[in-house]
């Protein structure tokens, strides 16, 4: 079941975006036991470079980013993290140390 929602959250991210880079985390086992967590579904976080960020704001990249996999919000997943999401020049940048 939980390859199965980080396969299913991947394919709904490179659909949508089309990322360079695309990391997603299972951190539900940090979230075991929760209470009120009867959703059934898991805790992720990504870190994604896509083109799809350029010009936009990081409300508007996280908006994309949900807008991307809101068919599996409350089902496959419970809570999800964003991290990074940069767009390639950034992330370029950010790896040189700049």
């Amino acid at each position: 079941m939980k390859m199965k929602r980080l396969v299913l959250i991947e394919e709904r991210l490179r659909a949508a975006l089309s990322p360079e880079h695309l990391e997603i985390l299972d951190d539900s086992l940090d979230h075991a036991g929760h209470t009120g967590d009867s959703s059934g579904g898991g805790y992720f976080s990504i870190y994604i470079v896509s083109i799809a960020f350029t010009g936009k704001t990081l409300l508007q990249r996280h908006r994309l980013i949900h807008a991307a996999v809101k068919c599996l919000m409350h089902c496959e997943i419970h809570a999800l993290s964003i991290k990074k999401a940069q767009t390639p020049e950034e992330a370029r940048f950010s790896k040189s140390g700049i």
